[in-house]
């Protein structure tokens, strides 16, 4: 299988060289990997280049954008910048994270999933983070969610639910309209990730109602939404969490944000979580 990788990365000089050197150890290497230095100050860039010297299936895309660190339009502006570069001869497109080590059986394991089973749309393994100089998982989210940081997409499926949102919920969207179009997820608890940075710990101060809209864009509706931002808030141990992700909610309806999805797939949504909901009781 063709993997093809896009990796944004703005100011990533302690960690895009580890992340490099884990894809040039893959036992099934990709054959395209393009690194979008999205405005770095640092020596990214210079980093980049030497490996290039190195590996022809590497190559940069230098863009401009705003240093800050928002989540949702600014990494998947950058994506694109990447992946407008690339042909269309790939079968996974991969958009990874400048700050990832992947075991070396990582893409292997990956095409294994996507060869033995036609309908799977998206897999990937889970992120570690170093914790009392132990690596333990990042236990932000359901295990059989994929984690923004490391995303495989099967190419029919990508294309099918017309690729990556410019938007914050970018990577909760993207699975809840592969299943709507009838594609399997797949978590592999085999394949260990070490997350050298632990999620969102950069993110600017002005994200913080974004969580809050991005479920108002999904079409969650009110009721899922209360019951989403209480578990989030939990998760990550703040109260304040949960007042912004609903004030967030409520500025978008005022504001008659856009909305993300259809109305046929906002009811699928909506439905896809009350059934995941009532099973934790079942």
């Amino acid at each position: 299988m063709n993997f093809y990788i896009v990796i944004p990365a703005h100011n990533e000089q302690n960690s895009i060289a580890q992340t490099l050197d884990s894809l040039a150890q893959q036992t099934l290497l990709p054959k395209k990997v393009v690194v979008v230095n999205d405005n770095s100050t640092d020596d990214t860039q210079e980093i980049i280049e030497a490996y290039i010297e190195k590996h022809d299936w590497l190559s940069i895309v230098n863009a401009t954008s705003s240093n800050e660190h928002l989540p949702g339009s600014k990494i998947i502006n950058a994506f694109y910048k990447g992946f407008d570069t690339l042909d269309e001869n790939y079968d996974i497109i991969c958009k990874f994270d400048a700050d990832l080590i992947f075991p070396t059986t990582y893409l292997e394991q990956l095409s294994s999933h996507f060869s033995e089973n036609n309908k799977l749309g998206m897999a990937s393994g889970f992120c570690y983070i170093e914790y009392n100089n132990e690596w333990v998982l990042e236990n932000l989210t359901r295990k059989d969610h994929i984690r923004g940081a490391l995303k495989a997409y099967k190419k029919e499926c990508f294309v099918e639910i017309c690729g990556l949102k410019r938007s914050m919920g970018w990577d909760t969207v993207d699975e809840l309209l592969a299943k709507y179009y009838g594609w399997a997820i797949c978590t592999d608890e085999s394949l260990h990730v070490k997350h050298l940075k632990p999620t969102g710990m950069n993110y600017n101060h002005s994200s913080k109602y974004l969580q809050g809209e991005a479920m108002y864009k999904m079409r969650y509706g009110f009721i899922i939404t209360f019951i989403s931002a209480v578990k989030l808030a939990y998760k990550k141990g703040s109260f304040k969490l949960f007042e912004n992700y609903i004030k967030g909610y409520f500025l978008a309806k005022k504001n008659r944000i856009e909305y993300l999805v259809t109305k046929e797939q906002g009811q699928f949504i909506r439905q896809l979580r009350w059934k995941g909901m009532l099973s934790l009781f079942n």
